[in-house]
């Protein structure tokens, strides 16, 4: 015992120094606040709505600091949670609806441990409140967009192989192409079937057509690719907007779930995410310049432009649209005007590149189409809260250019006024266009006191579980029962730590549970241990003989049966979702330290007690 090895000791006190040091900023508690944001995008709060609002909380009584930039938000700390809750009534009607005020928590974390990169865990929803919203994918308008688009490669081919045509209309979910000769559905009969491999065709007898039906399995595949594509794109808006481990998920047939964990501002969440902002690139009917048609002529659509409201009538058919762009920029021109830099897929930029070599000399508009999805609350007859969703849409010509020269992948758009518009659509395109519509159908603010309770909660439980093991091994165990309790604080501590390292880690409510559940099995190693030196003692060993033959003969034991538990948390974390995951990971983490603690912890301080001694000692207090 005498001879531990020096480097396990160094090792204990390295885990535990560094762990302890990254645990210490979950002592410093986030503090409620109160989070003001202008309601134009990139707007910041004025210094007269800032003076504005301290009066109206200073005349009210309520504790409250002088308040602090964040980012273009102005974050005030409140006293209390009451303070809290009264402080957002109060500056919702001191500032009217030109700002938006969200409850928020604002760290406390020292300014020494920041500097380290040291900050408390990451809470789940549950846990630090936040904006919960299920959202709605209209997967039938997927089907009818990518019906269009199918109609429009279909013509292309059509034209690429000089094959003359009358139409190629979309009908339902069936696709008729309608020749002016047999010999013209003979030449392409083949292709088509070959290109459109979803469809099944038959040639209709009463005319010199084809018609293609979309099959079901077809169907299927289109909705799911729409809602599987709505929820990375969704999970790449919010990491745009920087949350801290949100939760964008699938559940059911068309929904996804997006929890936005520490987030009370609702009204910048749901301006994000509610919005499906794309822009068309179609050309000018410049045959109409100068005069415009109280209805818009056949193949066409009338527009306003965004500078003026003058009308812009614009071909029907686009020439690329949001979904083919691959990556968005905000930049400035050589004018230092706002601008975003384009770049499309490779089928946008053939298809970008065949329409302007045919139309050089022709102008071009870009039509910007944004679809807003808003819960409206009202009070119904009998006096009682009601909520609906409204959808709104805004389209018009953002720009209308003259074609100069052939485009490709990469070109620019103008004609926004702010760095921060142009940069706000860039954010949306680039992370990526919808394939189908969305529309917010519930959303929840949970806030800080719910999540404070129930923190509370799991730390209620975690501390009576934990004493009561500790008072079970002092009583039963004795000096030895004593070891394994200090083993066990230092588990919860490097639990801790590790949770507030790992980049990405959220403890949720259920990640309490498995947190309480591994203070209970973290003593199992010892006990495993400790009974394996008794029996030692009773066949007749030297004292110091039964403590190494009790970690040894524990030790496969113990392996065996962590190591299955490990199993479990790694297939409830593979196999399971949000919570789930939550309670997998604190309970792999959990049994990871517990041996660790157990094996190496237990061992050290045994060894530094009764491994000291000028002589062996005549008994063992077990």
């Amino acid at each position: 015992m005498s001879h531990y090895p020096r480097w396990k000791l160094l090792l204990l006190i390295a885990v535990l120094g560094i762990c302890g040091l990254y645990a210490m900023p979950n002592l410093y508690p986030d503090v409620p606040a109160i989070q003001v944001s202008s309601t134009e995008a990139g707007g910041e709060v004025s210094s007269f709505a800032r003076e504005k609002l301290n009066k109206a909380l200073a005349d009210a009584g309520i504790d409250h600091s002088a308040g602090e930039q964040v980012g273009t938000s102005w974050l005030v700390r409140m006293g209390s949670n009451d303070d809290q809750l009264r402080g957002k009534i109060i500056a919702e009607g001191a500032l009217g609806r030109d700002y938006v005020v969200a409850l928020n928590l604002a760290p406390t974390t020292p300014d020494w441990l920041r500097k380290i990169g040291a900050s408390p865990m990451n809470l789940g929803l549950d846990l630090r409140g936040g904006v919960h919203f299920l959202i709605q994918v209209d997967s039938e308008a997927a089907v009818r967009q990518r019906m269009e688009a199918w109609a429009g490669e279909v013509r292309l081919m059509l034209r690429d192989d000089g094959v003359r045509y009358r139409s190629v209309e979309q009908d339902g979910r069936d696709l008729l192409v309608q020749f002016h000769d047999l010999a013209g559905l003979d030449a392409m009969e083949n292709k088509i079937r070959t290109r459109l491999r979803e469809f099944t065709g038959r040639r209709l007898d009463d005319s010199v057509a084809l018609r293609m039906s979309l099959s079901e399995q077809g169907v299927k595949e289109i909705q799911d690719y729409a809602v599987d594509q709505n929820r990375t794109s969704l999970a790449n808006r919010v990491n745009e907007l920087g949350v801290g481990e949100p939760v964008v998920q699938r559940q059911g047939v068309d929904r996804i779930v997006v929890q936005l964990p520490g987030i009370q501002d609702a009204a910048q969440a749901r301006r994000i995410l509610g919005r499906t902002a794309t822009l068309e690139f179609r050309l000018v009917a410049d045959e109409y310049a100068g005069r415009i048609p109280s209805v818009a002529p056949v193949g066409t659509e009338i527009f306003p432009f965004k500078d003026d409201g003058m009308p812009v009538i614009l071909r029907r058919q686009s020439i690329v649209t949001g979904d083919q762009v691959t990556n968005a920029q905000m930049g400035f021109d050589e004018r230092g005007v706002p601008e975003v830099n384009i770049t499309l897929d490779a089928g946008g930029a053939r298809r970008m590149q065949r329409i302007t070599e045919d139309n050089v000399g022709k102008p071009m508009g870009v039509l910007f189409i944004e679809n807003k999805s808003e819960i409206e609350r009202y009070m119904d007859a009998e006096g009682v809260r009601q909520e609906r969703v409204v959808n709104t849409s805004e389209q018009y010509v953002i720009n209308v250019a003259i074609i100069q020269s052939v485009l490709s992948s990469r070109f620019r758009i103008t004609g926004l006024d702010s760095a921060a518009e142009a940069s706000e659509l860039a954010l949306l395109l680039r992370a990526g266009g919808l394939a189908a519509p969305i529309s917010i159908i519930e959303e929840r603010t949970i806030g800080p006191s719910l999540g404070a309770d129930n923190i509370k909660a799991g730390f209620k439980s975690m501390v009576i579980g934990m004493s009561l093991v500790l008072v079970f091994m002092a009583v039963w165990y004795k000096v030895f029962g004593l070891i394994a309790n200090i083993a066990l604080v230092g588990n919860l501590i490097i639990i801790v730590g590790i949770l507030s390292l790992i980049p990405g880690a959220t403890l949720t409510l259920p990640g309490i549970a498995g947190i309480v559940l591994t203070v209970g099995m973290a003593v199992d190693a010892n006990v495993l241990i400790f009974e394996q030196i008794k029996q030692s003692l009773k066949d007749g060993l030297a004292p110091l003989k039964a403590i190494e033959a009790g970690f040894d003969r524990a030790f496969s034991t113990i392996i065996d049966a962590n190591i299955t538990t490990m199993i479990v948390a790694v297939i409830l974390f593979a196999a399971g979702a949000g919570s789930v995951q939550g309670f997998a990971v604190t309970l792999f983490i959990g049994i990871l330290t517990s041996m660790f603690t157990a094996i190496i912890g237990t061992r050290a301080m045994v060894g530094f007690i009764y491994g000291r001694a000028s002589r062996a000692p005549s008994r063992l207090s077990i």
